[in-house]
């Protein structure tokens, strides 16, 4: 048989078990807020066109109105001044859709601390066990964030010194810019942690990952699921020609015996 042929084979018999790894997409879905003076985007809405009746009679849709960056989606380069030259979401390349994945589990140190920060040790450990970061694939950073995203309060953990939630040091930062990895998923609202802007650079993930063209995926679920090593994940934002990024449907791919 065939890779491909292999691969249906082991989908329908269960031995390969796809996880969705994306948030539902609903007008209580968190996003991003920004301080005054910056402005926001918008949240996800749903406007109905019609619903079987006389605008109508046989059929149901709706318009949607929503930001890039609702939701489970891919941050772009161009989403970031570092990397203004770099593709749009519609440039990206396809091959970075569709890649090996590992997850660095530190859930247990951010629910300690909301503010945790991955540093380059973190990383170097976690290759000393399972060996280096996938070419090409992707680096999924687990927190156990996720469990908060039923409730925006919680999930953005914000007071009136801003938001708390955990992220990347500016090193790892600069380490995984300089990697060979396509590019950094996390289950928070961004893939800089809340207190990013007081790190140096500001927002280091952004800079720096984005700056590499790099790619920033946001918002993720179920990372529990997935093992440190050997999944395989697939990404699809939509190609929004001159789009800053766009929500996405993120799976993986995960060998079960």
């Amino acid at each position: 048989m065939s890779v491909l042929t292999e691969l249906s084979a082991a989908l329908r018999g269960g031995s390969v078990e796809v996880v969705d790894l994306t948030a539902r997409l609903h007008s209580g879905t968190p996003i991003l807020r920004l301080p005054e003076p910056f402005a926001n985007t918008l949240g996800f809405e749903l406007e109905e066109v019609s619903r079987y009746d006389d605008r109508g009679p046989r059929w149901y849709h709706n318009n949607i109105h929503t930001s890039e960056h609702s939701g489970t989606h891919v941050d772009a380069p161009v989403h970031w001044y570092s990397g203004k030259d770099g593709t749009d979401i519609a440039g990206m390349p396809l091959g970075s859709m569709v890649g090996p994945a590992v997850v660095l589990d530190v859930s247990g140190k951010a629910a300690a601390d909301p503010d945790f920060l991955l540093t380059t040790e973190d990383v170097h450990a976690f290759e000393a066990e399972h060996g280096a970061l996938p070419e090409g694939g992707w680096l999924l950073y687990r927190t156990g964030w996720d469990a908060r995203s039923g409730d925006t309060e919680e999930f953005l953990n914000s007071d009136e010194n801003g938001s708390h939630t955990p992220g990347i040091d500016p090193e790892c930062a600069r380490y995984l810019a300089e990697s060979s990895i396509a590019g950094v998923g996390v289950e928070t609202v961004g893939t800089d942690a809340g207190r990013g802007f007081e790190l140096d650079p500001p927002f280091p993930c952004h800079d720096l990952l984005l700056g590499a063209g790099k790619y920033g995926l946001t918002q993720l679920q179920n990372l529990s699921r997935v093992p440190a090593t050997g999944a395989v994940v697939v990404v699809s934002p939509l190609p929004i020609v001159g789009g800053s990024g766009s929500p996405a449907r993120a799976l993986a791919l995960v060998g079960r015996a």
